[in-house]
């Protein structure tokens, strides 16, 4: 069986859509991984949901290898069967990156007000559990915080004795025992919430912008497939 220059045309156009298809599901994987990391150090202050869309980026990436592998077997082979199948598989990716691209983007309008709440109930916390105490500290050198608004909410605490060392900056050379207090000339002022609110808030932006924007290529391989399954079935009638 020979199909026409169209369809030929459409088949070298498909190897070509495979190869950037796969370094898609490239990009998919690495930005899943890596947000999944940064949300995953700072789990405590969002809730699962914003675990579970870089997730799903993890997930999609990984099966978009598989898809491929239909999509370049089956041009080819000139398969109906499996161009059908890459065309179906394409589809659900389709619908897998819109549904992660639009939560990204829900999420990013989450983030301030999930933030807020698991920052005021961690903080009550803070001497009771290392682990809070652990990741709190983090959060307020790396971002240079302190509290959730600001370093008072620590001095109201009943079951803390002062405020942390981690929202001062340690002074060079200092020695002995140093403490943190609102007087402190190198205490964090700024508060935690929107530091991280906006930290959190880009990456759920880049979710929803990869998602959304990848979703738009796959419309190619959709076309691409279902033109050239359609090209490989007339020429089967034909025959």
């Amino acid at each position: 069986m020979q199909l026409g220059l169209a369809p030929k045309t459409i088949k070298y156009l498909m190897f070509a859509f495979n190869l950037f298809f796969v370094i898609t599901g490239i990009v998919l994987l690495s930005i899943g991984l890596v947000i999944h990391g940064v949300y995953y150090q700072y789990q405590h202050f969002l809730d699962n949901s914003f675990l579970s869309v870089p997730s799903l980026l993890v997930a999609v990436g990984s099966i978009i290898f598989v898809i491929a592998f239909f999509g370049c077997c089956g041009a080819v082979r000139e398969s109906h069967c499996m161009i059908v199948t890459f065309c179906t598989l394409l589809t659900a990716i389709f619908i897998l990156e819109i549904i992660g691209g639009t939560m990204g983007y829900v999420m990013r309008t989450r983030v301030a007000t999930v933030a807020e709440e698991k920052m005021h109930e961690t903080m009550s916390q803070y001497n009771d559990s290392k682990e809070i105490q652990f990741v709190w500290d983090n959060l307020q050198r790396d971002f240079e915080c302190c509290g959730t608004r600001n370093a008072s909410e620590w001095t109201v605490l009943k079951n803390l004795t002062g405020i942390p060392m981690s929202c001062c900056d340690t002074p060079v050379g200092a020695i002995g025992n140093t403490s943190c207090t609102i007087e402190s000339p190198t205490l964090h002022h700024v508060g935690c919430m929107d530091a991280f609110a906006r930290f959190a808030e880009k990456h759920a932006a880049k979710i929803a912008g990869v998602g959304l924007t990848l979703a738009a290529i796959q419309l190619i391989g959709i076309f691409l497939s279902s033109y050239l399954a359609r090209s490989i079935r007339n020429c089967y009638q034909t025959m």
